[in-house]
This record gives structure tokens, sequence and C-alpha cells, in this order.
């Protein structure tokens, strides 16, 4: 192989409140490049895994991404799991870089960079069919939105909200809270006193233990109570006992459950090469990393080369034809993935699939004029 590597920069967050997210998604990634360099590398060269440690902390993300830019010369960065660590890492990277990021979490959408890629849900994948679905199976009709205070939260609601309101619900509390806030004593009970038949969450580590203990100890399940949190995944069941969460709603692009043969084998592998707490999940964004660094290295394979422009132009058909929860390909001029969504609730410490929702697309915002290439720097 030529010995001038193709560089990847990763920046996973390896410690803070999500680091059993952040090591899954370093161990996936570096699985996936040890697969490309076993098979000859790309377009003969060795690829280079550089990996660096956010540590949930939005100013470090920041540094990390510049030093990737800066003295690692990456060709492609990928990462980060809050949407306030996207911006941090776009910053640097895309902005002053003009370097190509693919974001991989679940994540409120509206990322419309023509340098930008992103390969997890947004909200017409996930609340646009899940709620409505939870009121009619249900009966459901008041909401309360306790949330962690940034990017994704605030819009998220918005796209829940809206939903809500469409099919006759309504919003009957909305708070936001730093995200260090333990206490959530005062919340839970106006949550009680609310009549509140669904809490939509999308407060995070480390809040969500307390928050989440909480609420179980006031009764609000026994009392018939519905929690959703969209990017509740297997890895939570660590976090919380399964008493808390019992009946939890969540709709993902992909469940542990789910009976694939290739699923089933890639989640077999990781296991096996990864044992314990840092699980392949959805929710962590494992899967939008695999769908990262296939399409990447399809569309490196269509190019024939690394040359940014060139990648650009070939991602933004990319497909892939199996992976975790199935097909899926990036739709042309969104940047973003139409792929199957599932809605899975917990059950006895284990997530169930209720619902097999097909594909869904992303219905995000189309990159027209602003997609020219030659424009971008």
């Amino acid at each position: 192989m030529d010995p001038k590597p193709i560089r990847i920069g990763l920046i996973a967050e390896l410690t803070g409140p999500l680091s059993f997210m952040g090591i899954a998604n370093a161990n996936l990634t570096t699985m996936l490049v040890g697969d490309i360099n076993a098979q000859g590398g790309l377009l003969g060269r060795p690829v280079a895994l550089v990996i660096e440690d956010g540590e949930t902390t939005e100013s470090v993300a920041k540094a990390k991404a510049a030093k990737l830019i800066d003295v690692d010369k990456v060709d492609l960065v990928v990462g980060g799991i809050y949407s306030s660590t996207r911006q941090a890492i776009k910053s640097e990277a895309v902005t002053r870089g003009r370097t190509l990021y693919i974001y991989t979490e679940q994540y409120e959408g509206q990322e419309s960079d023509p340098l930008i890629f992103c390969t997890g849900p947004v909200p017409a994948q996930q609340v646009e069919p899940l709620i409505p679905w939870l009121m009619r199976s249900t009966g459901a009709k008041r909401f309360y939105l306790p949330s962690a205070d940034y990017i994704w939260p605030h819009l998220l609601n918005k796209a829940a909200s809206r939903v809500v309101r469409a099919n006759g619900g309504e919003i009957v509390g909305e708070e936001y809270f730093p995200l260090d806030t333990v206490d959530f004593r005062r919340t839970v009970q106006q949550i009680m006193a609310s009549g509140t038949d669904v809490v939509f969450n999308t407060i995070v580590p480390p809040g969500l233990t307390p928050f989440l203990e909480e609420l179980h100890r006031a009764g609000f399940g026994k009392r018939g109570g519905k929690i959703v949190c969209t990017y509740f995944d297997e890895n939570f069941f660590n976090l919380v006992p399964p008493e808390q969460i019992e009946g939890l709603y969540s709709c993902l692009d992909y469940y542990q459950e789910i009976d694939d043969p290739f699923g089933r084998g890639l989640l077999r592998r990781y296991s096996d090469r990864f044992p314990g707490s840092a699980m392949f999940t959805a929710g962590s964004g494992c899967t939008g990393h695999y769908r990262a660094i296939k399409m990447w290295e399809a569309a490196v394979h269509e190019a024939g080369t690394v040359e940014r422009d060139a990648v650009i132009r070939a991602l933004d058909h990319a497909r892939i034809s199996e992976g975790p929860g199935g097909p899926a390909e990036m739709v042309p001029g969104q940047h973003h993935v139409r792929m199957n969504m599932y809605i899975a609730q917990a059950q006895s410490g284990r997530f169930k699939v209720v619902r097999n929702l097909g594909p869904i697309g992303p219905n995000e915002r189309m990159l027209t004029e602003e997609f020219q290439l030659s424009n971008v720097g």
C-alpha cells in the first residue's frame, strides 16, 4: 500500500457523563477502520484513525477538533454527541478548517452546512411517528416536557409540541435545567399535580438518573403515567433500575432484539471484541458511526480520491445495502439519511420492539444554491 495514510479524526466522549456512550463509539469505529485496512485499505492507502477524548465538554471538543485539523491534517472528522458539542467541533473543523464532518448522533435536525453530513435520526423520524402512535394507542393527551438546557431539547420540544397539539393534545409544562442539575423534587411534584399523562423527557446524564428515580418514587408509573425518551437505548439499563423505567417508550433506528442476521452478526462480533458495559446501541450513536464510516468508504471508492469536494458529491447519494437496523441511504441534497425506524418499550429490563415503522425519510432542508462546492472554500 501507499504508505501515506488517509486520516480520520474521531472525537469521542471517553470520559465525563457520556463516557459509556463515547467509549462504544470509539470501539466500533476502531473495529470498522480495522476492517478497511484488513481488506487492503482505501485506494491502496492505509486508513489511520486518530481518536481524541471530547471529555463531554464543549471547550475540550473544540480544542481537540482544532488539533485534528492543524496537527493531524485529517481528511474527515467524525463524532460528538451533544448538539452543543457538534457546534463546538463545527467551529474548528468546518467553519475554520473547511474539512468534511459527519455528525452521527440522533438530534434536533436543521444542520445544513455543505460540509456536514448527519447519519442519525431527526424529529421527522422520531417524534412525528412516535407521538401520534402513542396518543392513539394509550389515549394520552397531557404532556410535560422536562429538559436539559441546550440546543437539542429546545428544538426537539418545539417539534414534539407541534405534533402533540396537531393531534389534539396539550403541553401542561415545559422546563429547562442546567446539565448538572440533580434535584428534581419540585418538578416531579408539578408533574404529579398537573394530571400529566406523558413525560416527554430530554434530561440527559448526569441528571437523568436522579430525575427518573424521583419520578418513580412519586408513583408516576403506578398511576398509569407514560415516559417517552427518544434517545433511551440498552446502555441505559446499566444506569437505571429496571422498575424505574418499566414501560418507557423510545424511538430509534436499531434495537438489539431486532431479528436481522446482519445486525445480529455485527452485534455478536462487537460484543466478543469489546465485552462490558459500553454496548453497541443506537442511542449512543454507534449506528450513526457505522453509517458514517461505511457511507464515507463507499463515497471514497466512487470518487477515486479523498479530495473533499469529490467525496462530498459521492457521499450525497451514498447508500449501504445492509447495516444495523437495515439498509440506509443518504437523501440527495439533504445530507441526512433515510433509514428504518422502530418504536420500542422497556419491559422487564430489556427493550421490546412494539412497532416497526419501516424506512422513514429525514424531511430536512434541501441544500440548493448553497450546495455549490465551488463556494465552500
